[in-house]
């Protein structure tokens, strides 16, 4: 065969196609730590041990509840306890707390949310000030000023009412709601107020459409603990009431104190009985409760 028959090679302009192995996938062994998990342990038994405690001795009779053992169960489990106090006007105190609130929360919300935003956007000397000094407020306690809290609850005609559970409440629940949702706030990247206002955004629009929609788990935080300043209250509602209507739970408990004696299950059985709702909410926004804390110090 001559060398001009010889078949010649075709060019091609693509590089040939090399097959790469496949990457490994890490697998990353976790290492057990005994000194957390044991730490965790004791964390937990200090936190389930009270409430076991609790509901154990809620479950027992009158006359065998200062010779009960905490950690024992009760020999004859009885609801006698809880009938009584689902009969003792139970629905009635729920009812007040459940208002006073829905009241804090909405006065919290409304308040705080557009004074954190402006403490956040506001670059000036008189607004970092004017913060600061708001948050003055988590240094003070109710005890130190109850007085003229009284004064004021007084000359507004307030005595006695609702309202002069919830408003102080809500006073003392702000600081350290503007602080988490200035945490919160904070983490919004600026490229994204930038682009809303290049789209010709005011102010409003865009608190209602980019603050309070990317700021969820901050202001589900701020939702959970004023309602806990208000469902766990007991020094306002002390003062500033008297009458049996504006009642909330934490004073509910004393229909079972007497000076012939104390109804230890039915207490218990009450405070069991208020903590429920609580729990529900707990559970329900747990998620972005934990996102609200973690974002509380902001980038």
């Amino acid at each position: 065969m001559s060398h001009d028959t010889l078949p010649r090679p075709v060019k091609t302009d693509s590089a040939p196609t090399v097959e790469r192995p496949a990457r490994r996938r890490r697998h990353w062994a976790r290492r057990a730590n005994p000194l957390a998990g044991a730490g965790t342990l004791i964390w937990l038994a200090v936190v389930i041990i009270p409430i076991y405690a609790m509901f154990s001795a809620s479950l027992t009779h009158q006359d065998e509840a200062l010779g009960h053992s905490a950690l024992k169960p009760p020999s004859h489990p009885t609801l006698d306890n809880y009938n009584t106090v689902l009969h003792n006007g139970f629905g009635h105190l729920l009812w007040n707390t459940v208002l006073a609130a829905a009241g804090v929360v909405l006065i919290v919300l409304v308040l705080c949310v557009p004074l954190s935003y402006v403490a956040v956007r506001t670059r000036s000397v008189w607004s970092g000030a004017a913060f600061r000094l708001f948050l003055l407020g988590v240094a003070i306690p109710a005890q130190a000023v109850v007085v003229p809290l009284y004064l004021m609850i007084a000359k507004l005609n307030l005595y006695d009412s609702l309202l002069a559970i919830v408003l102080p409440t809500a006073a003392f629940a702000m600081p350290v709601s503007v602080l988490i949702l200035t945490g919160t706030l904070r983490d919004i990247s600026e490229e994204m107020y930038e682009a809303m206002a290049l789209d010709g955004a005011s102010t409003t629009r865009m608190l209602f459409q980019l603050v309070i929609p990317m700021s969820k788990g901050g202001i589900s935080t701020v939702v959970i603990y004023s309602a806990l300043q208000a469902w766990n209250g007991f020094l306002f509602p002390l003062i500033f009431t008297q009458s049996d209507g504006p009642r909330v739970l934490t004073l509910g408990l004393f229909d079972y104190v007497s000076e012939f004696g104390v109804n230890i299950p039915a207490i218990l059985a009450s405070v069991v009985l208020s903590g429920v709702p609580i729990f529900i909410v707990y559970l329900v926004a747990r998620r972005a409760l934990v996102g609200g804390l973690m974002g509380v110090g902001g980038k």
